[in-house]
């Protein structure tokens, strides 16, 4: 099998496993009971906020939820909760995964206004758009750190910045979220300026069911689950001991040599998507040319994403040509498989019907060499040649 989809999820490490197994077998307590296998769960908790935290700002602290989905979604409804009163505004994009979109189609439905950036060719935003976008009636702005279809890195900096600076003008409160899904473990984040930050465990080699909302000690939210009182009462529920355990290790080891590993991810898939562009014709790539490697590289894209039209074909049938070879791509948002229709990123791009349907996304983890690259461009360009023979191309 060779896997390059690993925007959609990630292989876990097999020490993250093998810690999971053990944590389950021998750490099956309650983390809120009193006597000591209780409190061998919590220090499990405990130990794994602190990996986590290793790789967020200062000044902190880490919620355990479910999931990037539930982060997302409680960064903005218990923000919107909190803010209400105050102002109906919330600001986001075009292009952010469905677990904020979708958010913000409820919100609106419960009487907030929704004000979306556009993004360019490359599939990014403008921070002045977003400055320019501000109003007092402004209450949270929810933009991505990267894309989850083209790897556009966002100008989370500079728009935190912007808010802290109308905050200060306008006396207003203005929360600012990152979904950083996609960022977390692959990117340095201790530096990011938001007051919210997403993370999901099963993007950096952890498992599946359980994420986190990075909130700062300057902001206080209503609670988004109600019960015990867990999680500094905003989430409540008994923790997930074992799969924060299997979290938290997982962020150690992505984070140890963390910018040497993106640039080696980067030198795969460059060489990737040079001798694609090199050996088939009419082929577009959907976001920048251009690699980053850090938050700092605006408008580049995350090495790990590679988003790629291959005029006159259908994206949908080459991904499944390509899995009777053990080669796994996807077309575009895991989390959109389910819908069927034009990828709204690709859209929101200005891509024609025809360049969305020839889209293929692939992406890369520090598991994939070179070599592997190389038996997947023979079978893509074998794959693109026989399509296009035989929907007559051009």
């Amino acid at each position: 099998m060779i896997y390059l989809d690993n925007s959609a999820t990630t292989k876990q490490y097999d020490e993250v496993t093998e810690l999971i197994y053990k944590v389950s077998k021998e750490t099956f307590g309650n983390p809120s009971s009193l006597h000591a296998a209780g409190f061998e769960a919590a220090k499990m908790l405990k130990a794994a906020r602190g990996q986590l935290s290793a790789l967020l700002p200062s000044g902190g602290q880490v919620i355990f939820t479910s999931g990037g989905t539930e982060s997302d979604n409680m960064a903005l409804i218990s923000s919107a909760a909190k803010l209400k009163r105050r102002g109906k505004k919330i600001i986001t994009t075009a292009v952010e995964h469905p677990a904020v979109t979708e958010t913000c189609k409820r919100l609106k439905q419960d009487g907030f206004e929704i004000e979306y950036i556009p993004v360019g060719e490359n599939g990014c935003i403008s921070a002045y758009e977003v400055a320019e976008a501000l109003t007092e009636d402004t209450i949270l702005v929810s933009i991505m750190s990267v894309n989850n279809e083209t790897g556009a890195i966002f100008p989370v900096n500079d728009i935190a910045e912007s808010v802290k600076r109308y905050n200060k003008e306008h006396g207003t409160e203005i929360i600012f979220h990152t979904d950083a899904v996609q960022a977390f473990g692959k990117i340095d984040l201790t530096a990011c300026k938001a007051d919210l930050i997403s993370a999901s465990a099963h993007k950096f080699h952890g498992p599946k069911g359980v994420g986190l909302l990075f909130m700062k000690d300057s902001l206080k939210l209503p609670a988004f689950i109600t019960g015990g009182g867990q999680e500094s009462g905003l989430r409540s529920s008994t923790e997930n001991t074992t799969g924060i355990a299997g979290m938290g290790l997982a962020a150690e080891m992505s984070g140890r040599d963390m910018d040497a590993k993106i640039r080696a991810v980067s030198e795969v898939s460059e060489y990737f998507k040079n001798v694609i562009m090199g050996e088939i014709a009419d082929v577009r790539i959907n976001g920048s040319d251009e690699p980053g490697h850090s938050m700092s590289d605006v408008g580049k894209r995350l090495p790990t994403v590679l988003n790629l039209t291959f005029e006159g074909t259908r994206g949908e049938v080459l991904l499944h040509t390509l899995e009777q070879d053990g080669i796994y791509v996807s077309t575009g948002s895991a989390c959109s498989s389910n819908h069927p229709g034009e990828s709204p990123v690709l859209k929101a791009m200005g891509l024609t019907p025809k360049q969305i349907e020839g889209a293929l996304r692939f992406s890369f983890s520090e598991f994939n060499t070179r070599e592997e690259t190389d038996i997947v461009i023979d079978k893509v360009k074998t794959a693109v040649e026989r399509f296009r023979r035989l929907g007559s191309y051009q």
